[in-house]
């Protein structure tokens, strides 16, 4: 679909210069519609590789997260086996205030 939009807009320029030169108004129309059609082209080759592409990076996101998960488990458990005390940073103050003395 790109390849015709390409030459759809090389008729275009074609018949652009050509009604320039000739001052001929059914070139010009001519000019107008290929250069329409090529648009549209354009638009729906884009929708449609939009829609293709959202479905893709979909499946690719999932299939990496999976992976992720598999190769770092959750460690959550380990944390809250262990938390560190409420007067943590208490008792860093205090031990270093006692070493500048």
């Amino acid at each position: 679909m790109l390849i015709v939009a390409l030459v759809l807009a090389v008729i275009g320029l074609a018949a652009l210069v050509t009604a320039v030169v000739t001052s001929n108004e059914l070139i010009a129309w001519v000019c107008i519609g290929a250069s329409a059609i090529g648009v549209l082209l354009l638009i729906v080759d884009a929708v449609r590789e939009r829609s293709k592409g959202g479905r893709a990076d979909e499946a690719e996101t999932t299939a990496e997260t999976e992976q992720f998960d598999a190769e770092y488990p959750d460690t959550d458990a380990d944390v809250a086996a262990d938390p560190p005390p409420d007067d943590a940073e208490t008792t860093v103050v205090e031990q270093a205030e006692e070493n500048n003395r």
